[in-house]
C-alpha cells in the first residue's frame, strides 16, 4: 500500500522538513528497500511478494526520485544527509533497526546504514562506491546518457517501444540482462521516472568523490553482483569483499545492474538469507 510520510531533518539553517513516498507490505522483521539512481521504489516489484511473506518490506522512493520531492533547500543528497532522513524515516514509522536492502546507489545507502548502526543486516546488489576513477567516470557517463534519452524520447515513441521485446531491449538492457522479461507497463514507468527525477543531477554530483572504504563491523554483511552488470562491472564485488572481509559475496548468474527483474526467485532468496 503506497504512503507518503513527512518528519524533520536538521540543516545549517535549521529543521527542514522531509516528504518520502514509500510503499509497505507483509508481516515479520521489518526489511527496507532501496532504489539505485534514476529508478524508483517499483523496481523491486517482482520480489516483493516472495519477501512479504517473511517480512515487513517497505519500499522508498528516495528523495528526489519515484513519487518523492527532491530535498528542501538547506539540504544536500550527499551520504550524511541521507542517513539521517532514512534514519528519521524508521524512526517515524516506528522502525527500529531494520534490515536493510539496496541496489546500486541504494545498496551503497544501506551499507552505510549498517556502517552507522542503523541497521540489523545488510544486503548490497552491485552497490556503487567500489570503483576506480575510471570505473566512476564510465558509470556516471552511462546514467547521464540514459538520462539525457529518457528526456528526449517523446512518451508516445516510449510506449510504442515498450509493446515489443526489441524495443524494451533498446530502453533497458543497460541495466537489465534480461530486458524483454519487463514488462510492457513497467518499462513505460521507469522511463518516465528517469526522465522525471527531480534529484538526479544533485544526487550524481554528490557522488563523485565517493569512496566506500570502511568495514561494516558487527552485523551480516551480503554483497551480491550480477554477472552481467555493464554498469558497475562485477570485478567491483572482489574489492567490496576485500574491504568488508566479512561479507558474504554472492554470485548472480544470468543478472544484470538490476537483478530483481533478472532472477527475482534468486534475489529474494539472497535477501532473505541476508536478513536471516
Amino acid at each position: 500500500m503506497s504512503a507518503t510520510v513527512s518528519f524533520k531533518v536538521p540543516s545549517p539553517h535549521g529543521p527542514r522538513t522531509v516528504t518520502l513516498s514509500y510503499a509497505r507490505v507483509g508481516t515479520g522483521e521489518p526489511l527496507l528497500l532501496l532504489h539505485g539512481i534514476g529508478h524508483h521504489r517499483q523496481a523491486w516489484d517482482p520480489v516483493i511478494h516472495l519477501l512479504a511473506a517473511e517480512r515487513d518490506v517497505i519500499a522508498v522512493d528516495l528523495p528526489g526520485f519515484g513519487a518523492s520531492p527532491a530535498l528542501p533547500d538547506g539540504l544536500r543528497h550527499d551520504l550524511p544527509t541521507m542517513n539521517t532522513a532514512l534514519g528519521a524515516l524508521c524512526e517515524t514509522l516506528g522502525v527500529d533497526r531494520p534490515h536493510a536492502a539496496g541496489n546500486s546507489l541504494g545498496g551503497l545507502l544501506a551499507l552505510e546504514l549498517g556502517r552507522e548502526g542503523l541497521a540489523r543486516s545488510v544486503t548490497a546488489l552491485s552497490p556503487a562506491g567500489f570503483w576506480t576513477q575510471a570505473e566512476r567516470r564510465y558509470a556516471f557517463g552511462v546514467l547521464r546518457t540514459m538520462r539525457g534519452v529518457a528526456l528526449r524520447t517523446p512518451v508516445p515513441l516510449v510506449e510504442r517501444l515498450s509493446r515489443t521485446a526489441a524495443g524494451r531491449t533498446v530502453l533497458t538492457s543497460t541495466i537489465y540482462a534480461r530486458p524483454a522479461r519487463r514488462s510492457p507497463q513497467a518499462v513505460v514507468a521507469e522511463t518516465l521516472a528517469l526522465a522525471g527525477a527531480t534529484g538526479f543531477g544533485e544526487t550524481l554530483r554528490a557522488g563523485v568523490g565517493v569512496r566506500f572504504t570502511e568495514d561494516v563491523p558487527g552485523i551480516p554483511v551480503t554483497v551480491a553482483w550480477g554477472a552481467k552488470d555493464r554498469l558497475l562491472v562485477r570485478r567491483q564485488g572482489v574489492r567490496a569483499k576485500q574491504i568488508i572481509p566479512r561479507a558474504r559475496l554472492v554470485r548472480l548468474p544470468g543478472c544484470g545492474h538490476v537483478p530483481m527483474n533478472d532472477d527475482p526467485a534468486l534475489v529474494a532468496r539472497v535477501l532473505l538469507d541476508g536478513s536471516r
